[in-house]
């Protein structure tokens, strides 16, 4: 099953150090029948990309923590495949949520890594400040985080890890 992780830089580079990385709280989003069950219309990839957008807005909150030194204002995600016995959904905490037993990803289960590009950096650090309003309802913050939402994330594979971490 396809399942994004929400991020830090700092996490990746945990991973590029040790070859694993732990799903915060052992929690990552999917598209799952919750999830496709609440959209009426759309295909698998569309239902994909939404489970994927909720992983995005999940790295705002890690970032809020406010322990990433790199970047700081850079959401990452990272896309893994893992054996369905490992994941469990759990709807009652969102639609697309599901709970991974073992938490910890290794390298080869990554599909993909996703970063926001410098040019996003403004709109992220904004909904970083505006996404506990944002859950509260406030329509401003829910407009200053579906902004960052709608920026960018650049693609990496896998194999591009250590690049990413020297370069970067």
């Amino acid at each position: 099953m396809r399942v994004y992780l929400p991020a830090t830089f700092a996490m990746l580079t945990g991973l590029h150090e040790t070859g694993v990385m732990s799903a915060r709280s052992g929690w990552g989003f999917a598209a799952t029948p919750a999830l496709l069950e609440f959209y009426t219309s759309g295909d698998e990839d569309e239902i994909g990309y939404a489970a994927f957008l909720d992983a995005a807005e999940a790295s705002l909150r890690l970032l809020a923590i406010g322990d990433e030194e790199t970047f700081p204002y850079r959401r990452v995600v990272v896309s893994v495949d893992v054996a369905d016995e490992v994941v469990t959904l759990t709807p009652e905490n969102g639609e697309s949520v599901v709970s991974l037993n073992p938490a910890q990803i290794r390298v080869e289960d990554i599909a993909a890594i996703h970063i926001d590009t410098e040019e996003s950096e403004e709109a992220t650090k904004a909904a970083i400040a505006a996404v506990d309003a944002a859950d509260l309802g406030d329509e401003d913050a829910e407009l200053t985080v579906g902004d960052a939402q709608d920026n960018f994330m650049a693609f990496y594979d896998p194999t591009e890890l250590p690049f990413l971490i020297e370069l970067l």
